[in-house]
């Protein structure tokens, strides 16, 4: 009996020995025996995203659920491939986070001159150059007041450009000038002496900053109740045909 004992403890060290649990839950495996190491498609450090093996570059597909490799392999010139709606949220991103100033026109780098225009009659012509060394937005529509006027002329909504008139440095934008109307119907006509333009902000009706003082002709203009302006244009045709 003590023979047949010792015959079974060894055999049950043997296979101890033998066979051992294997560490990914699958069950076990002969340790004498050769076995892969499982393949990883991406390494992710500290934020950066490093490909494994140079295969993993030009392969076919990608296991689900892993990490989609941005970084190309040497001498690869294929761009990686975006996934959907990357492109739009990285744009969007950057424009919430840059905190780029936008810069307005105004009296303070820019040049303005108003003159009168033969025609179309009764139409004066505002032009504002960019003298400034930065681009700078022309929002809605100018601000008109001659002399003390307590009123300012309302805009031709059909005037309203698609996008924000911008000025690069030595650029000029324009706004057009009903001062009174052909037919004699306009009322409390009066001659302007001294015109002052002002400008809008990024919403209505906000300070633009400083305001402009152009020259008028030395015999003033004629305006009535019909003063109407256009919306800032980035095209003169666009003044004249009004």
């Amino acid at each position: 009996m003590r023979h047949i004992r010792l015959l079974a403890a060894t055999g049950t060290a043997v296979t101890a020995l033998a066979l051992t649990a294997c560490g990914n839950g699958t069950g076990t495996y002969d340790e004498g025996a050769s076995h892969p190491t499982p393949a990883t498609g991406t390494e992710q450090t500290a934020g950066t995203e490093k490909t494994q093996g140079a295969g993993s570059a030009t392969g076919g597909g990608t296991a689900a659920g892993a990490p989609v490799s941005r970084t190309r392999a040497p001498g690869s010139s294929a761009a990686p491939a975006a996934q959907p709606g990357a492109a739009q949220a990285g744009r969007s991103a950057q424009g919430a986070h840059t905190g780029a100033a936008v810069v307005l026109c105004n009296g303070a780098n820019t040049t303005v001159t108003a003159e009168p225009l033969q025609r179309p009659l009764n139409h004066m012509l505002i032009t504002v150059k960019n003298t400034g060394g930065t681009t700078c937005q022309l929002p809605y529509y100018p601000v008109l007041r001659f002399d003390q006027m307590q009123w300012a002329p309302q805009a031709d909504e059909a005037t309203k450009p698609q996008a924000v008139v911008a000025l690069a440095p030595g650029e000029s934008g324009y706004a057009g000038v009903l001062l009174s109307s052909a037919d004699g119907s306009g009322t409390g006509g009066t001659t302007g002496r001294k015109l002052t333009v002002g400008f809008q902000g990024l919403t209505p009706n906000s300070s633009g900053g400083p305001s402009a003082l152009p020259a008028l002709p030395a015999k003033g203009v004629y305006y009535d109740s019909s003063l109407k302006v256009t919306y800032w244009q980035q095209d003169l045709d666009d003044v004249i045909s009004w």
